[in-house]
This record gives structure tokens, sequence and C-alpha cells, in this order.
């Protein structure tokens, strides 16, 4: 199902403006968050624990993807850096000596930016997300 479908099926549920624009900016915020490889489970789990709409907080969720996930979570990244004070974000790295630990070390000072700034890309989005949600559901009952 492309992405304009769910979009048409989130303006035809039952339910207030302002549920399916939570559900669905929950959903965002979870996609963005750094908490990758458990995106699906958290988006389920928040949205049965206050009642939200599931497929529109999946459809949140999803917003994420493997091809927006890379350039989401390097600008996350990179504006983590500058809100931190970060200067020197790329390690000089020995590729021909290069292990998984050491990989680990050489990135590890990345791991607050990372941290700080996918949630907050992710809070950003979200109020976007139910702003444009909250508007579209409006316009589309009249």
């Amino acid at each position: 199902m492309a992405f304009r479908d769910k979009i048409s099926q989130i303006l035809s549920i039952r339910e207030s403006p302002h549920r399916i624009a939570l559900a669905f900016s929950v959903g965002i915020f979870i996609g963005m968050s750094p908490l990758l490889g458990i995106h699906t489970l958290l988006g389920i789990a928040v949205a049965w624990q206050f009642r939200l709409n599931k497929l529109v907080t999946l459809v949140g969720v999803y917003v994420t993807n493997p091809w927006t996930i890379i350039p989401i979570y390097t600008f996350g990244t990179w504006l983590g850096a500058k809100l931190l004070g970060v200067r020197h974000l790329l390690p000089d790295i020995d590729w021909s000596h290069l292990t998984f630990m050491g990989f680990i070390n050489d990135f590890r000072h990345l791991l607050m930016p990372f941290v700080v700034g996918t949630t907050f890309v992710g809070t950003i989005s979200a109020i976007a997300g139910y702003a444009l949600i909250y508007h579209s559901v409006k316009k589309a009952r009249g």
C-alpha cells in the first residue's frame, strides 16, 4: 500500500481529528527516535497503552523506512553535534586494522549527539505531523 493510500485511509477514520493527529505524531516521534530496531513494537505498545489508533500510529512510525532512516539519522546526529558543541565528528580510521570494537570506540563520541539530535528532530517532526494531519482531517471532513 502506497503512502498516499495510507494517508487516505487515515483521513477516513472515524475518530476526532485530534486523536488521529495525536496517533500519527506519536508514531512519527517513535519512528525518528534513536531506538532503532524496536520502532514497530514500541509504536504498537504505546498506541495500545494510550488507546490510540494502531494503524495511524504505525503509518507515522513508517515515515522512517530503509530509504529515509539514513538521511534522518545522519541529519539528527549532525544537529545533535551542533547543539552539544561537538566539533570533530569523523575520527581518523585505520581501515586496514578496523575491528568491530575499534569501530565502536572510534564513534562512541557520537552517541549523545545521535540521541539528542534524533530526539529533537523527532519532536519537531511530530509537532509538524500533528498540525498537518489535524488540518488535513478537518479539511477532508468539510
